[in-house]
């Protein structure tokens, strides 16, 4: 009987693909209703005047305009302001 294991792949070397996260409309940038502005894992950020959060955290615009990230009190917060 052999005293070593054969030498095939190993276990456990597996990994799932990205997914594509992170913010897809950079500030100053204009956006429609119904863009997609942040794909987020949580809350990261939040959602301010002009925009929506989704189920699964995705932030996107609900009227047209340019995008603005603002923090407030430790909080980072999108919007969509109509004039520049």
């Amino acid at each position: 009987m052999a005293h070593k294991k054969g030498g095939g792949a190993t276990t456990k070397n597996r990994d799932s693909a990205g997914k594509r996260l992170g913010i897809k409309v950079y500030e100053s940038q204009t956006v429609s209703p119904g863009n997609i502005i942040v794909r987020q894992r949580g809350t990261k950020f939040y959602a301010g005047r002009g925009v929506m959060i989704g189920r699964d955290h995705t932030i996107f615009a609900i009227a047209s305009g340019f995008v603005q990230f603002k923090q407030k009190v430790g909080k980072k917060f999108v919007e969509v302001v109509t004039n520049k």
